[in-house]
Order: C-alpha cells, then sequence, then structure tokens
C-alpha cells in the first residue's frame, strides 16, 4: 500500500492543502488505485516553508494545486506500479 499523508496545518492549509486533498481523492477515483493508495492528512511534516508539503512513502515533496495531478500522476502512480 503506498501511502500519501497531506499537510494540513497552517501554512500548508493556506497554501491550498485541502485543495491538494480534494483533488487526490478524485485522482485516486480516476486512476482506479483505491486499493493502493492510502490518503491521509497529517498535523504538520516540518516543510512549512515548502507548503503544501506531501509525504509519499516517507519522502517530502512540496506541492500546489496547480501541479497535483502532475505530481500524482509521477510519483503516486509510479509508486503504485512498483506494488
Amino acid at each position: 500500500m503506498t501511502e500519501l499523508k497531506i499537510c494540513v496545518g497552517s501554512a500548508c492549509h493556506l497554501k491550498g492543502s485541502y485543495e491538494v486533498i480534494e483533488m487526490f481523492k478524485n485522482l485516486i477515483i480516476e486512476r482506479n488505485v483505491t486499493d493502493f493508495v492510502e490518503l491521509k492528512a497529517a498535523f504538520c511534516l516540518n516543510h512549512c516553508t515548502e507548503a503544501v508539503s506531501v509525504s509519499l512513502d516517507g519522502k517530502i515533496y512540496s506541492v500546489t494545486p496547480e501541479n497535483a495531478e502532475d505530481f500524482f500522476d509521477k510519483f503516486v502512480m509510479e509508486s503504485v506500479r512498483k506494488l
């Protein structure tokens, strides 16, 4: 199972973390990977200056609502293919 955590702390919230979460929810369904991706919220990933912080299998990335779909297709789907 691929673990995808999105920070919902103050800085990330202000930069659009809830929009990123909604986009990821939709992409998980659209890409038919509900059995392979576990989506979670995290209070803080300690990368506040790089918000929105996303942890994918323990590695931290900076994602915006504008690049969330590209991030998902490149990194999350790659992780799923390795399963």
